[in-house]
């Protein structure tokens, strides 16, 4: 047979761009983004970001250069999604809740070129700016805001909207010479002195947009609220999806449990992402949604009974994992039909698991960190959970040595704890530095949470190691409890309870009330400053006279 090998010199790249291209076509005339009295179509979003990208590149900016965006969950930062990598420029979200200290050591690190911000991050990014060293080039500023007085106090070139008058909307965006070039730069969340740069190309964001739609059963226009934040690992993708489903995208500044349950009521919304803090926040209200909405919730394993407790009230959770380094949801529990039969608390238990890679992902396993080797499937044996595939990164940006660690002979290690079950379904069990050692047996600290989640007064929790003189370390529950409780549990109480469903080597020893848990701008749990609060405590007790069963 003849060689009909193509040239990928003569074929297109592959990128998410084309999604927004396709949806003013199909969709134009639907809604593209609400948020608050704004309100934009298909072919608008598409005309505006084309503009966008018109005036970036008359400013000088392109291939290789980075532009970061402070802002919230606004129509600029869903736009900006398209028309930053629309100039050949590289996406760069920031945290909005970093200390500027923090952002100045990123902006430094990315060289960063160009800054939007929202106008309520202002005063934050201008004290970050002035950490810089007077020989470092500090990037010009775009003010995302309607606020006069603002504009005039801050040294911006420009507002949004400005540059959206100026750019022309027929503009011909640039392609990426390579579908392997970079489209966005993330960084890792706890980044301090050594930031950790996530790179990731255009084609693996276009596979994982694509994937992340299939997984989930995304239909054609979907009706999507923002709740999670578009800075976390560039919203799983979804900035991307939503436009390749044609879906109606809900964007809202600020999300608490008020504003979440009127947007979905008053848009009709079909689908959301949330962290399990965010799905546990919407549990406190009695009725149920009037249609049903689709969760996809990410992050720690959330508990069976906050599962069970969000079916009731109309929420269909689906239950994945991933990481900044494979930019979305990588595993998902795939449902089967014949757990249908099962009751309520043993569905969630299934649920709980992380479960199966997706159709994008390569490989996914559980493996000894040390040798590699596949460990048993026996849903007991721990190991170090890596993967391998085209949604990997790309690396981290001027750190080959960090990359090298974290990449190895193709598989990315990440540092998770997991089991693997014998039908082939993943389950995470901790991070690998949330693992406690107890007696010489290492515990779960998500196993212990998950038990003290089933306790009708517990709100939240979280488990860590607090030192032991004998056991070397056992667990501490720091637990914030359900307010407008006629008779809260005891210490003593909360350890019953897990005595009566745990080993006793896993009990808790010690269980600390807290009227809040530290968390990221995420949403998750800062066990790192529990693990300070427990190791200030100092040893439980001394040393017992003799080795007790452990049983």
């Amino acid at each position: 047979m003849e060689d009909l090998t193509p040239n990928p010199a003569n074929s297109p790249p592959l990128t998410p761009l084309t999604f927004l291209e396709r949806a003013a076509i199909v969709y134009g005339d639907s809604h593209s983004i609400l948020y608050d009295r704004t309100s934009f179509t298909w072919s608008q979003t598409h005309r505006r970001c084309l503009q966008l990208a018109s005036s970036l590149t008359s400013l000088g900016l392109g291939r290789g250069h980075v532009i970061s965006v402070l802002s919230p969950n606004t129509t600029s930062m869903y736009e900006l999604h398209f028309a930053i990598p629309m100039c050949g420029a590289i996406l760069n979200n920031l945290n909005l809740r970093l200390n500027p200290h923090t952002l100045s050591v990123l902006l430094r690190h990315s060289e960063s070129k160009l800054v939007f911000v929202h106008s309520h991050s202002l005063s934050l990014i201008l004290l970050a700016l002035s950490n810089f060293p007077i020989t470092t080039p500090r990037p010009s500023l775009v003010l995302i805001t309607d606020d006069a007085d603002a504009i005039t106090r801050s040294p911006v070139i420009d507002t949004y909207e400005d540059l959206i008058r100026k750019g022309n909307p027929n503009f011909k965006w640039v392609q990426p010479n390579s579908e392997w070039d970079p489209i966005t730069l993330n960084y890792t969340s706890g980044t301090t002195s050594s930031p950790k740069g996530v790179v990731q190309s255009h084609r693996a964001t276009f596979i994982m947009t694509l994937d992340s739609l299939i997984d989930w059963c995304v239909p054609k226009q979907p009706v999507y609220l923002w709740t999670l934040p578009m800075f976390h690992s560039n919203g799983w993708t979804f900035p991307w999806g939503i436009a390749a489903a044609g879906g109606t995208n809900i964007c809202a500044r600020k999300i608490d449990a008020p504003t979440i349950y009127r947007l979905i009521e008053s848009h009709n919304v079909t689908h959301m992402c949330a962290a399990p803090v965010v799905l546990n926040m919407l549990l406190t209200r009695t009725e149920p949604v009037k249609n049903p909405v689709h969760v996809l919730t990410g992050g720690s394993p959330p508990p069976a009974a906050i599962l069970t407790r969000a079916e009731e009230l109309g929420f269909r959770v689906s239950h994945g994992y991933g990481m900044t380094e494979t930019l979305g949801v990588v595993v998902s529990c795939a449902w089967k039909k014949e757990w249908d039969k099962f009751p309520s608390t043993e569905r969630a238990r299934f649920k709980a698991r992380q479960g199966v890679r997706t159709v994008a992902m390569t490989e996914v396993d559980v493996v000894d960190p040390t040798t590699g080797i596949s460990v048993k499937r026996d849903g007991v044996t721990p190991g170090e959970i890596v993967f391998r595939g085209s949604c990997v990164m790309l690396g981290y940006l001027k750190d080959i040595e960090g990359t090298k660690r974290c990449i190895r002979n193709n598989w990315l290690y990440t540092g998770d704890v997991g089991v693997m079950h014998g039908d082939g379904y993943l389950e995470i069990k901790d991070r690998s530095k949330d693992v406690i050692i107890s007696g010489g047996e290492n515990l779960s600290s998500v196993e212990v949470e998950s038990v003290l989640y089933g306790h009708p007064a517990v709100n939240e929790v979280a488990v860590v190691a607090r030192p032991d003189e004998f056991w070397g370390e056992t667990p501490c529950a720091f637990v914030m409890l359900k307010e407008g409780l006629v008779a809260p549990p005891s210490e003593k109480e909360l350890v019953e309870f897990c005595r009566e469903r745990l080993p006793h080597f896993m009990v808790p020893k010690t269980v600390v009330f807290k009227e809040a848990l530290p968390k990221t701008s995420t949403g998750k749990i800062q066990k790192h400053v529990l693990r300070m609060n427990a190791k200030a405590m100092g040893s439980l007790v001394a040393p017992p006279p003799a080795i007790p069963s452990r049983m």
